[in-house]
């Protein structure tokens, strides 16, 4: 058994009584692993729930609506805010922090363990309980500021929102050559593998990264054959790429 496929043990010293208020898929996942992970805990809940009786209510709420959700938070418990972009004066003074798990969560649920995850604390006290309660759910705690969180947020999104955008792109154009999107899954996750080991430039293959221009142009010219919407995308990555290639290139 791998490191990362044992369960997680709790650091906390006792069992918290948690409260995840929001019924969507975040709020869902973490229920189920706080609880996984020895945690006792109320929800998901609905919005508006008070979290009496808790020591600590996490808010798995849209961002607009976490104020609203703080504020009806009972006095006592500690309130914690999942959201990857806001800081955490969107608690209005509240105790407490923010713990943004660094992980895709689909209706199908989420596996948080090994992954990162962005804390913060309103003091030294909340952002240990932070780094702590995501140390039990088997992430690895880091501080992200809060003048930091919306670059953060936005290399999340580049890095797994945008991923997806871009293989939808090329599920589209490999269709007009009669592939299917399994023909194009161990290749997308190699790459993922090699990124993760070796780095972007290291990890960088193909056309643009050996120098074939006359190769690249071809792309270009059947790309705006048979998905011309899709035109504008590929001269941008293209652009990108050659930046990335010379980059990694010798001095």
């Amino acid at each position: 058994m791998g490191e990362l496929d044992r369960e997680p043990s709790r650091t906390t010293p006792r069992p918290l009584r948690c409260a995840v208020v929001g019924r969507g898929r975040l709020g869902t996942a973490l229920a189920a692993a706080l609880g996984d992970s020895g945690h006792d805990v109320d929800g998901p809940l609905g919005r508006g729930a008070g979290a009496a009786g808790c020591q600590v209510a996490f808010l798995c709420v849209p961002d607009a609506e976490i104020a609203v959700a703080a504020a009806a938070v009972v006095p006592g418990p500690a309130v914690a805010h999942c959201s990857g972009a806001l800081g955490l004066d969107v608690l209005a003074g509240r105790e407490g922090f923010s713990m943004h798990p660094l992980m895709t969560v689909t209706a199908q649920g989420a596996r948080f363990r090994g992954a990162g995850c962005a804390v913060a604390g309103s003091s030294a006290a909340m952002l240990q309980l932070a780094k702590t309660l995501a140390g039990d759910l088997g992430m690895r705690p880091v501080h992200v500021a809060d003048e930091d969180r919306a670059a953060y947020h936005a290399a999340a999104s580049i890095a797994s929102n945008y991923l997806v955008t871009l293989e939808a792109a090329a599920e589209r154009l490999a269709a007009t050559a009669g592939l299917e999107r399994t023909h194009l899954v161990a290749l997308v996750r190699a790459t993922v593998d090699n990124w993760a080991g070796l780095g972007a430039a290291r990890a960088l293959t193909g056309p643009l990264a050996r120098g074939d221009e006359q190769t690249v142009a071809r792309q270009r010219a059947a790309v705006a054959e048979r998905a011309p919407e899709l035109v504008e995308l590929f001269d941008a990555l293209a652009d990108a790429t050659r930046a990335l290639t010379a980059e990694a290139a010798p001095a």
